[in-house]
Parts: C-alpha cells; sequence; structure tokens
C-alpha cells in the first residue's frame, strides 16, 4: 500500500470503523428481521419470501428509521443543549469561562485557512456557524417522515391480514403506535446521554476524545 494510501487510512479511521460496523450490524439486523417475518408468515399460513423482497417492506424500513430518528434527535438535541448548558468537571460540557468554542468567528474573517462562510461573512457565516444543529435537525426530520410512511405500509399490512382496513402516513401519526416506537427509543437516547456526562466527570478512559485527562481533577471541565 501507497504512503498515501496509508495516510488516508489512518487519518479517516474512526468515521471508517464507525460506519463498518454501521453496515455489519445493518445487515445483521435486516437478515435476523427476514427469519423473524418469514417465521411469522408461515406459522399464519402464508409462503415465504426472499431475503430481497424483505427489504421493500415496511417492517425493515420501520425498525431502521425509527432507531435513527431517535439517534439524529439525541445528537442534535446534544448539540443545542450543550451551546446553553454546562455541567461542571463533564469531558462532554464547554468550558466554565472563556471557551474557544464560543468566539465570534467574525474576528477570523481575514485568516486564509479558515473556512470558506467565515471569510464570506453575512448570512453564508451565520447559516454556517449553525450548520452542525441544522444537519441534524434535517436527518431527524427526514427520519421522522421515513418511519411515519414506513410505519403505516407495516401498519396496514397487518391490518389487512385479519381482514381491517390499513392507514395513511397522517392517520398513523396520530396513532399511540407511532408515538410510542418513538418514545421508547427517544428516552433511551437521552439516558445514554446523561450517563456520559455525569460519568465523564469522575471515570477516565486515556486517550479518549470523549475522556478528560486520567489526570484531571474531577471539578476540571473538558480540557480546562
Amino acid at each position: 500500500m501507497s504512503r498515501q494510501g496509508t495516510t488516508f487510512w489512518r487519518r479517516n479511521a474512526l468515521s471508517l470503523a464507525c460506519f463498518a460496523i454501521f453496515v455489519i450490524l445493518l445487515i445483521a439486523q435486516s437478515l435476523t428481521g427476514w427469519r423473524v417475518e418469514v417465521a411469522d408468515a408461515i406459522q399464519h399460513g402464508e409462503s415465504g419470501f426472499s431475503y430481497w423482497h424483505y427489504l421493500t417492506t415496511g417492517h425493515f424500513a420501520e425498525a431502521t428509521l425509527e432507531n435513527w430518528e431517535s439517534e439524529f434527535l439525541q445528537m442534535g438535541a446534544f448539540v443545542l443543549l450543550t451551546v446553553f448548558l454546562l455541567q461542571r468537571g463533564s469531558g462532554e460540557s464547554k468550558q466554565e469561562h472563556d471557551d474557544p468554542r464560543d468566539e465570534d468567528p467574525r474576528r477570523h474573517r481575514d485568516d486564509p485557512d479558515a473556512p470558506w462562510p467565515v471569510r464570506r461573512g453575512g448570512a453564508w457565516l451565520t447559516l454556517y456557524e449553525n450548520s452542525l444543529l441544522l444537519g441534524f435537525v434535517i436527518l431527524f426530520l427526514a427520519s421522522l417522515v421515513g418511519h411515519a410512511l414506513a410505519g403505516a405500509h407495516e401498519y396496514t399490512s397487518e391490518q389487512h391480514q385479519h381482514g381491517q382496513l390499513g392507514v395513511s402516513p397522517w392517520q398513523f401519526v396520530r396513532m399511540s403506535e407511532f408515538w410510542f416506537q418513538s418514545f421508547q427509543n427517544w428516552q433511551s437516547e437521552f439516558f445514554a446521554v446523561g450517563t456520559i456526562v455525569v460519568l465523564s466527570v469522575f471515570l477516565r478512559q486515556r486517550g479518549s476524545a470523549e475522556s478528560k485527562p486520567v489526570h484531571s481533577p474531577h471539578r476540571k471541565t473538558g480540557d480546562d
């Protein structure tokens, strides 16, 4: 492997590893979900179906998108909350005073290495300085809509199996089933975030960006 190739893999190892694990687990989810649905179909006197057909069903799409929805909500909410709220001693919180992330980017408009929206200023900078939150909001809303569409399709399929009428996505969103699916994921995400915020006050992981330096006192926040 060339030196350039080695540099690329090393510089992007964290994201590549995360996305590789994501793909592996998504395939595992789809395979196990397919077997569950085939077993359920046979139990109801219906014939089985192929794996590729399962990937087009509401069962797979709903299960996938309702989890993506909760993840993007968690990340977007955490980005927003950490703008205004502090947790003294946590590696996940800003410093209490003079945190560099609060610095006005307009002071760096003449910096040749600054991203182009910073150098451009105006509306482009306003959009860019909120772009991380906006990105998660867009991903959350897209997943929410996808959850509603896939959930309505899956719920309608189940209703038809029992000789009953189906529902539209808008009708499904107004049902307790949709919100039960959402809330059971949302609450777990915020519980997990709150846990790492508190645990990072007292516990350490040497070498991790999610931890304070091992020698830092509990009272110190982040790299403060």
